[in-house]
C-alpha cells in the first residue's frame, strides 16, 4: 500500500501562516513511495537543506567516506532488490565515490544518485564547492544524470531517475540537486506503474530451445544476472532438463547455480583460450545471464570450439550487441529460462562426466588459504551470505567455498576494489537476521576500512575475515603475464606492518589475530554466533 505525506503536518511554514508544499516535501513523498527510506550518505554543506525535518521513520546510513557510501548503497539495493538512495557532496563527494560508482556500474546495481550543487544564483561565478559540470562528472558510469532546469522540476527528475535505475539492464544515475532548491515550492508527483520486465522475441527464443532440443553435448554458462533476475530454481530446471554441464561465467559477481550440484562444472577463466578449451567437446553453449566472454588478457583464435554453435541471453542490450558470434535473446532471464522450460521435453541425454572432487587442506603453519577456506565452509550455514573481495584467493575459494543457495555470494563486477567491505554492511542492512562473511584481503580492506564503523554502529553481524598475506598478491600472481621472471618482486605491492585488530578497534569493533590452524574453527564460530561485527585477521602464505 503505497503511503502518502500528511499535508497537515510535513510541509514548510511560510508567509502568514500559509503552508507550501515544497521540493524536500514532494521528495520525501517519493522516497516513501518508492521505498527508498535508507538514505546512504557523507553530508556536506550543499546538502544540508535536503534533511531539515527528516522524517523519523526514515533512517541515515552514515558512511565516513563516500567510496564507502556507494559500496554500502550497493551491497543494500542488491540485497533488497530495489534501488538505494545515496547522497554525495557535489564535484568532491561524487569524485571521492567514482571507483565504486564504477563497480555500481558493472554489477547492474539500481542507485539513485542525489548530488549537492551550490545556488543557483551564483553558479555563473564558478563558486567554491560547484560542481562546473554536474551531469558530465559521473558519465560513462551512470544511466542517466541530470540537473534540473527548475527548483520544481527536482521531484520530477527524481521520479524518472529511478524508474530509469530500475529499468533493465539496471545502474546507477545521478541528480544534481542546487543548495537552494529544496525550500523551493513544487507539486507533489504520483509514482506511476512502470513493468521492470521485458519478454525475449518468440522467434529467437524458439531458435535457441530447437538449437537445445537438437544439441548432443550441451552447455549452459551462467552469469550475475541469473541471481539478480530470481531465476536460479529455472536455471536449475533447464540444466537438469538436458542434462547439460553447468559452468559460471568469467568474473562473475554472483552465485547463480548450486556449486555442489552434480552438473556443476567449475568455472570459466578470463582468457580466450583457456574458455575454448574448457569448453571443448561441446557442440551447443547456452550462455545466460553474462558477457560471452569477459576477457581479462588479449587473446587470439576463435571465441567457442571449432564446431560448436553459441546462444545467449541476456538483459543488455549492449552486451548482446558486442558478443562476437552467435545468437542473442534480450530480456528478462527469468522470463527467458521459463519460456525455454515450456517447450516439450528433450530427447534424454546421459548424464557428463562429474567435477573432480577437491582435495583436502592441511592444518599447517602458517596456514595455507585453502585451509581457511576450507574451515569456514565447515562452520558455516548454507544460508549465510559471503561477501568477497580477496582477487588472489578467488581461485582457492572456487575449490574450497563452494555456495549453494541463492543470494549467499556477492562480489564486484567491476575488478575495482574497495567494494567488499562496505557491500557487506549493505547486505546485512539489507537482509536482516542474516549472517554475512565479509571475506577480504588485506589489500583490498585499506580501500573502504572505514566501513567497519558503520557496521558497528548498526550492530551488524559480519564476519570480517581478513586474509593477510603481506601483499598485493593477485598483482605478483600476474605479472608474469607482462614479461615478469617467476619470484621477481613487483615495485609497489609489498604491504608490511598493518595491524588489522588494531585498526577495527579505532573504528569500536572487536578484533583478533588467529595464527594456530587449530584455534580457526572456534574463532570463526565465535564471531559467526556472536550476532555483532568482528574481525579476525589470519595470516597466509
Amino acid at each position: 500500500m503505497i503511503e502518502t505525506l500528511d499535508l497537515q503536518t510535513s510541509p514548510t511554514a511560510c508567509d502568514a501562516g500559509a503552508v507550501t508544499f515544497t521540493v524536500r516535501d514532494a521528495v520525501f513523498d517519493l522516497m516513501r513511495r518508492f521505498n527508498l527510506t535508507s538514505v546512504f550518505a557523507n553530508p556536506g554543506s550543499t546538502e544540508l537543506p535536503m534533511f531539515r525535518d527528516f522524517p523519523a521513520q526514515f533512517r541515515y546510513v552514515l558512511g565516513l567516506q563516500e567510496a564507502t557510501v556507494v559500496g554500502m548503497a550497493d551491497g543494500y539495493a542488491q540485497a533488497t532488490h530495489n534501488a538505494a538512495l545515496v547522497n554525495l557532496h557535489s564535484a568532491a563527494g561524487v569524485g571521492n565515490a567514482m571507483g565504486n560508482l564504477f563497480t555500481a556500474h558493472k554489477n547492474r546495481t539500481p542507485l539513485v544518485i542525489v548530488a549537492g550543487q551550490q545556488a543557483r544564483a551564483i553558479l555563473p561565478f564558478e563558486p567554491f564547492l560547484c560542481s562546473s559540470q554536474a551531469t558530465e562528472l559521473p558519465k560513462p558510469y551512470v544511466k542517466w544524470s541530470i540537473e534540473p532546469a527548475r527548483a520544481q522540476d527536482v521531484p520530477l527528475a527524481i521520479a524518472r531517475a529511478y524508474y530509469i535505475a530500475m529499468m533493465p539492464p539496471r545502474g546507477p544515475v545521478l541528480v544534481s540537486v542546487p543548495v537552494d532548491d529544496w525550500d523551493q515550492p513544487a507539486e507533489p508527483v504520483a509514482p506511476r506503474l512502470v513493468s521492470d520486465a521485458v519478454r525475449p522475441q518468440p522467434s529467437v527464443l524458439d531458435k535457441i530451445g530447437a538449437m537445445l532440443d537438437a544439441s548432443e553435448r550441451p552447455a549452459i554458462v551462467v552469469g550475475a544476472a541469473v541471481d539478480r533476475d530470481n531465476a536460479w530454481d529455472d536455471i536449475v530446471a533447464l540444466a537438469q532438463a538436458h542434462n547439460a554441464r553447468v559452468w559460471a561465467a568469467p568474473m562473475s559477481g554472483r552465485c547463480s547455480f548450486p556449486e555442489d550440484h552434480r552438473l556443476f562444472a567449475g568455472f570459466l577463466p578470463a582468457m580466450r583460450e583457456k574458455i575454448v578449451s574448457l569448453l571443448a567437446g561441446h557442440d551447443v553453449i547456452l550462455v545466460a545471464g553474462a558477457p560471452a566472454f569477459a576477457y581479462h588478457v588479449e587473446g587470439a583464435g576463435p571465441h567457442i570450439p571449432e564446431g560448436a554453435a553459441l546462444c545467449q541471453l541476456t538483459e543488455d542490450p549492449d552486451t548482446a550487441a558486442w558478443t562476437p558470434v552467435g545468437t542473442t535473446a534480450v530480456g528478462s532471464l527469468r522470463l527467458s529460462l521459463r519460456d525455454l522450460l515450456a517447450r516439450p521435453a528433450p530427447a534424454p541425454r546421459p548424464l557428463p562426466a562429474p567435477r573432480p572432487c577437491r582435495p583436502a587442506a592441511a592444518p599447517d603453519t602458517p596456514m595455507t588459504t585453502a585451509f581457511v577456506l576450507q574451515t569456514l565452509a565447515e562452520v558455516r550455514g548454507p544460508d549465510d551470505i559471503v561477501v568477497e573481495e580477496a582477487p588472489s584467493a578467488r581461485p582457492v575459494m572456487q575449490m574450497h567455498l563452494p555456495h549453494v543457495r541463492p543470494e549467499t555470494f556477492y562480489t564486484m563486477d567491476s575488478g575495482g576494489l574497495g567494494y567488499g567491505m562496505p557491500a557487506a554492511v549493505g547486505v546485512a542492512l539489507g537482509k536482516p537476521g542474516k549472517r554475512v562473511v565479509a571475506l577480504i584481503g588485506d589489500g583490498s580492506s585499506m580501500y573502504s576500512l572505514q566501513a567497519l564503523w558503520s557496521a558497528r554502529q548498526h550492530n551488524l553481524p559480519i564476519t570480517f575475515l581478513i586474509l593477510n598475506n603481506g601483499r598485493y598478491a593477485a598483482l605478483q600472481d600476474f605479472a608474469p603475464v607482462f614479461g615478469f621472471s617467476a619470484g621477481d618482486v613487483v615495485e609497489g605491492t609489498e604491504l608490511p606492518g598493518l595491524d588489522f585488530p588494531a585498526l577495527a578497534a579505532g573504528m569500536g569493533c572487536r578484533g583478533m589475530r588467529i595464527d594456530d590452524p587449530h584455534r580457526l574453527r572456534s574463532a570463526l564460530t565465535e564471531a559467526l554466533t556472536s550476532g555483532e561485527p568482528v574481525l579476525i585477521e589470519v595470516p597466509v602464505v
